[in-house]
């Protein structure tokens, strides 16, 4: 019972909002909130480039078994250009003068889903790899100070005045930052590239390609899987010259290498027994092999390993 009664008698006690301790865990509450807003606004936003990002790789899969449409892959650098000028500008934006890899985690979703449909139209259009500075100079913008940056920039000067009974009147937002109102030139803001999610984004792209591959061969188009097959081959040399890559690395080289066996057995299939299968039934043939190969090929490379 005294302690209740000593807890009770605590907490009726006020807290002097003038004092410098309560001041500094104000200042640390403020910086928090505003890290955990800009992280929800990042994750917002890495989501729908995930959403157009998906939409512009399902419009150039319907390039599968044809020449190159000019009007599908116009229509598709279009979404492309768009993901750029808007969500990804925001996310430019809202990471300037931040540490990028502080929000890493909050953007690399959506960074990795547009790689890949960035890599998947080079590909389509030139039959090249995208590089790393291609990718990057499209993620460089000219852009003014934006609203976010306002209030972010205005959170820091925030003070507290009293009126004139001493009573506080609470915090105050500047409508425009300082820098905008001295400088109204355009600045150089980016999404920061990092060559890990490049390499991430350019694994998943094995598995677009696996599926143009054997969609190819129900359109007649016999050339094209030993094509991709090539470039999957000389994916795959580049990715296992890696040193000590990350787990996720090594999750999708895993990914990547079943990607290219279901190739090469697509284009084994058809140079072996091509000539004898008609046209029409060589995507059931090849759909129905073995499902297995990947995963035995990976249990005995273990095997070896131990």
């Amino acid at each position: 019972m005294p302690a209740q009664r000593k807890r009770k008698a605590e907490a009726s006690t006020t807290v002097d909002e003038n004092c410098p301790t309560v001041a500094m865990f104000r200042q640390y509450q403020l910086e928090l909130d505003t890290k955990h807003d800009k992280h929800e606004r990042l994750v917002k936003l890495s989501r729908d480039v995930t959403i157009e990002s998906k939409r512009t790789i399902f419009l150039l899969q319907r390039l599968i078994g044809s020449s190159p449409d000019i009007k599908i892959l116009e229509e598709a650098l279009e979404k492309l250009k768009a993901i750029e000028n808007t969500k990804l500008l925001s996310i430019a934006k809202e990471l300037d003068q931040e540490d990028p890899y502080k929000f890493l985690r909050a953007y690399s979703p959506g960074l990795q889903e547009y790689i890949e449909a960035v890599s998947f139209y080079h590909y389509l259009k030139n039959k090249k790899l995208v590089t790393l500075e291609e990718v990057q100079k499209d993620l460089t913008f000219k852009s003014t100070c934006s609203s976010v940056d306002n209030i972010d920039n205005g959170l820091s000067q925030l003070t507290t005045q009293k009126n004139e009974d001493g009573n506080s009147e609470g915090t105050k937002i500047p409508d425009i930052c300082n820098e905008c109102e001295m400088d109204k030139e355009l600045r150089e803001v980016q999404v920061h590239v990092p060559p890990t999610e490049y390499f991430l984004g350019l694994a998943d792209l094995t598995g677009e390609l696996m599926r143009l591959a054997v969609g190819s061969v129900g359109k007649g188009d016999l050339d094209t899987p030993f094509q991709v097959r090539d470039f999957l081959q000389l994916m795959q040399s580049g990715f296992v010259s890696f040193g000590n890559c990350g787990r996720e690395i090594g999750r999708k080289l895993s990914t990547l290498r079943q990607s290219l066996q279901k190739v090469e057995t697509a284009c084994y299939t058809l140079q072996v027994r091509g000539s004898e299968i008609p046209k029409h039934m060589l995507v059931d043939v090849l759909s129905s092999g073995p499902s297995d190969y990947g995963s035995n090929f990976d249990n005995d490379m273990a095997a070896n390993d131990d």
